[in-house]
């Protein structure tokens, strides 16, 4: 049990900010973009109060994976890079703390549209 109950935290969590996305999508006129954006900025919101942390340490991935995550991994390297570097790090904690994920974004996302034909859907 204690090697499952990860992964079922993380299935829980994940899946729970899924089905509200899929909600907001199915159940609102938002569209998928500013649904991306309310997920990023939630995430910098509940970062910068805190809220965040513990549910990334009691869920992983689960809470680090989705937009959400991305929005907490800005605001946290926002507050260290403000700690070390004063108010400099207000622009450039954001950027140090996430250039790993945007890096592999886009990489991946490189190779996927060398490997695959894109094509207008009928």
């Amino acid at each position: 049990m204690d090697m499952i109950l990860p992964y079922l935290k993380c299935f829980l969590v994940g899946g729970a900010l899924c089905a509200v996305g899929q909600i907001l999508i199915d159940k609102t006129m938002l569209t998928p973009a500013r649904i991306l954006t309310f997920y990023v900025v939630t995430g910098v919101v509940l970062g910068a109060a805190g809220v965040y942390e513990p549910l990334v340490e009691w869920a992983g991935a689960g809470a680090t994976v989705p937009l959400t995550g991305f929005g907490n991994a800005l605001a946290k390297g926002m507050r260290e890079a403000i700690a070390k570097d004063g108010a400099l790090g207000i622009f450039t904690g954001g950027f140090t703390a996430s250039a790993g994920g945007v890096c592999a974004a886009l990489l991946f996302g490189y190779l996927a549209a060398l490997a695959f034909r894109s094509h207008e859907k009928n």
